[in-house]
Formats: structure tokens, sequence, C-alpha cells
């Protein structure tokens, strides 16, 4: 005979205040579980947004991030008569000639220094990141020392709302609009006018260029074409979302490993909290077990009961860790990005498959920290167990 679901789910709630315990530190390890991979994604997420699939970055080869990167002006003017390139309505190549620096400037609330980065671009950027929207002020004209920046970067720093002056290189730049950039890399920027900023800082080369694809199905051929051509040698083409894409690998890989670590500790933890409650259970149903052995239920049906019954109250705690955990995603932090060497913002991200692998995390930990218990609870001999009662 098989015994019903609704036996283990009753059996829960009779020794209340373990259940509740066990399940607080289920919904914990689930929680931390989950809050390491939504920071992880949500990196992820906050720097392939930051890239077009419609848009190609040419860089120097073996550069993984635009500081490490120079295009010589004669190479990036060669770079936008290339046939693959989209134009505008005025027949202009849709391009953005970029210089990338970092610069320091003050937290608000402390005394900390952080690190920025100062994004050179063209006229045109805002054609090739349609993403990007001045939410109050104005663009930046070129041809100034007008300056543009991300809203993360007013929120966080001195000196970068509209009107500041702020003094980097040989010039003094106003601040004349804060961009949204819908929570991509690009928020935690500062945008000047390319020219400008390279005569600022005495700068002979572009750090990248960035084009617009007339057909974006048609990047290889645009790759194979740059690359191919002789004096273009020490460039390479890169799908402009693969390549920010790229820039969160090694962040995401520290905090995963980071976090596994806290996890294993905390799982233990779970484990044996399980494993005591389900423990308790046996010992104090020891008659009822002999009963329903006496009546004829097989020893599998027992183990299953038990099972079920552990797999429910970590399946449980799975849930409200990952109701606690959804509460994150209105939180934004920022860190060092690893490949730049300047602070990013970011917030926790939670997906369909972070969702599914919590649920099942908590329900092998409900299987391990039930299975022993459950054993033990078939192995109790009919006899004994209707003596001891």
């Amino acid at each position: 005979m098989k015994i019903p679901i609704s036996y283990s789910y009753r059996n829960l709630w009779t020794r209340k205040l373990t259940t509740i315990l066990t399940l607080g530190g289920i919904a914990l390890v689930v929680f931390v579980f989950a809050a390491v991979f939504m920071l992880a994604y949500g990196l992820k997420k906050t720097l392939v947004s930051t890239g077009s699939p419609d848009n190609a970055v040419v860089i120097r080869k073996a550069a993984n991030s635009d500081l490490l990167s120079a295009v010589g002006r004669e190479s990036a003017n060669l770079v936008e008569t290339l046939p693959d390139i989209a134009h505008d309505s005025n027949n202009k190549p849709l391009v953005s000639k970029e210089s990338v620096l970092i610069i320091n400037l003050l937290k608000y609330g402390s005394n900390d220094m952080g690190n920025v980065i100062i994004r050179g671009v063209s006229p045109d950027v805002l054609t090739l990141r349609p993403q990007v929207k001045v939410i109050q002020g104005k663009m930046l004209r070129e041809g100034t020392t007008e300056v543009i920046v991300g809203k993360s970067i007013a929120k966080r720093f001195q000196g970068a709302n509209i009107g500041n002056v702020l003094k980097f290189g040989s010039h003094q730049w106003t601040v004349v609009g804060i961009f949204d950039a819908q929570k991509s890399g690009f928020e935690s920027e500062i945008w000047v006018d390319s020219e400008q900023m390279m005569s600022a800082f005495n700068r002979p080369v572009f750090s990248t260029v960035t084009v617009r694809l007339k057909d974006p199905s048609n990047f290889q051929a645009f790759k194979t074409r740059l690359e191919s051509e002789a004096r273009l040698q020490e460039l390479e083409a890169k799908n402009e979302q693969k390549y920010y894409a790229e820039q969160s690998e090694t962040l995401g890989i520290f905090i995963k490993a980071l976090g596994v670590i806290i996890i294993i500790l905390f799982c233990v933890g779970a484990i044996v909290g399980a494993m005591i409650t389900m423990y308790a259970a046996v010992s104090n149903r020891v008659a009822e077990i002999g009963t329903m052995r006496a009546l004829g239920f097989q020893r599998r049906s027992i183990l299953t009961a038990f099972l079920i019954e552990s797999v429910l109250l970590a399946l449980i705690g799975g849930c409200v860790g990952l109701i606690i955990a959804s509460f994150l995603e209105t939180v934004t932090i920022s860190t060092i990005n690893f490949d730049t060497f300047s602070e990013l913002a970011f917030g926790f991200s939670l997906s369909p498959m972070i969702v599914v692998g919590s649920l099942i995390f908590a329900v092998v930990m409900g299987i391990i920290g039930g299975f022993l218990p459950a054993v033990r609870a078939s192995r109790l001999n009919i006899v004994d167990a209707l003596r001891e009662s």
C-alpha cells in the first residue's frame, strides 16, 4: 500500500518549532544561493545590454578592453570607408571614434575616491546607441568642453550634476546633461567630445572605433574585410554585444567562486538541521510506524513517505528563500570591474533559470538531509516498534 502525500504534509506541522527552524535554515541557504547567481547574472545582463548586436567594435588585437586598445587616426579614417558600414540620411558613415580614460572622483558621503570612465565620443554616438537618452539637461555639443554623465555617476559622485565643473586633463568641463542607458554599463561613465578629450590629454590615438553595420548578420564579412586589409593588420573587429559581455567574465567568476564557498558552509548547516528534524520525527513516531507496518504498509512506502516529508520541508524553505531574494532586484551596488579597473554599477537580476536552479538545490538538500532518517524509519522492526509504544 502507498502512503498519501497529505500524510507527510500534515506531519510537518506536528513539531512546529523544529520545522520552522529547519525551514529558516533552508530558506537562508537558498537565499544566499539565489543572491550569488542573481548578482553574477545582473553583472552579465548589465554589460550585455551595454552593447548592440547591430554594432561592431574595432580594437587593437589582443586588447580585452577599451583602456588597453589603441587605434591610430589614419586607421580610424580608413575603417569608416569600409562598404559594410551603414550611413545616415546625409550619407555620412555611422561611426564613433572613441577615447577612453579613467579619472578619480570623490564619492558622496565619504572621503573615498572612485575610478570613473571618461569616454570621448563622436557626434553620432546617440544614433549608434539608441538605448542612451538624455533625461536631464541637454546633449553635449561637438567641439566644446561640455560633458554628460550617466545617472549612476550623478547619484554616487560629487561634482557630477548639471552645472558643476569637473577638472581633468588640461581642461575644465561643464556638466550639461544626465543620461539614462537602460541600466547598461554606460550609466557608469562620463561622456565628452572625443577630439577635445584627446587634446586635453595629449593623446595621439583613439581607443576604439564603433560602427553601425548595414546588415548585422554580415558581421563576419565585415570582420574578414577589415582584418584582411594590409593597412589594418594591427586591428580586429568584435560584435559590440559580445565584446562587452566578455568584460563581465572575470568579475563574474570571482563572484560565483566566493559565493560557492559561502553556500557550501551554509548548506552543511541546513542539511544537518534537516537531518535532526527528520530523526526527531522518526523517534517521535516509532509506534505510528510500527502500526503502519502492521497494517501492511511496505518498507519502501515508509521510506518514500519520510523522504517526501523532507523534500516538502526543503521545497517550502526554498520558496521562502526565493521570495526574499526577489526583493534584491530593487538593490543596486557598485564595485570595481576587474577588466576595466573602473567602478561599475549593476543590480541583482532574477531569471527563470535561477528560480529553477534554486528549487532543485533545495530539493537536493531535502533528499540528502532526509535520506538517512527515512532509511532508519523503514528498517524499524514491527514487533520492536509496537513494544516500544
